[in-house]
């Protein structure tokens, strides 16, 4: 099963969380993005409907493939 990291980090004079090389919106403390983090988090962890996604990858080729609704990451944040 996939582990995602939410990483809380300091980002545009402010605290943002970070996935997988993307930032958040930036909260103005800490404990606003930690929060924030948690709550992304949690709900990427509930199951969902099979659906047909298509998305850009790194090397900027689009794929399309069918997501499991039921096929859902743990996940965590770190400080």
């Amino acid at each position: 099963m996939t582990n995602v990291v939410y990483h809380v980090v300091e980002h545009d004079g402010g605290w943002a969380y970070q996935v997988d090389g993307s930032f958040s919106e930036t909260f103005p403390t800490h404990e606003a993005a930690h929060k924030a983090a948690a709550r992304a988090a949690a709900e990427q962890r509930q199951p969902g409907q099979t659906e047909g996604i298509v998305y850009e990858d790194k090397t900027g080729k689009w794929r399309e493939e069918v997501s499991s609704g039921d096929d859902r990451p743990d996940t965590s944040v770190d400080d």
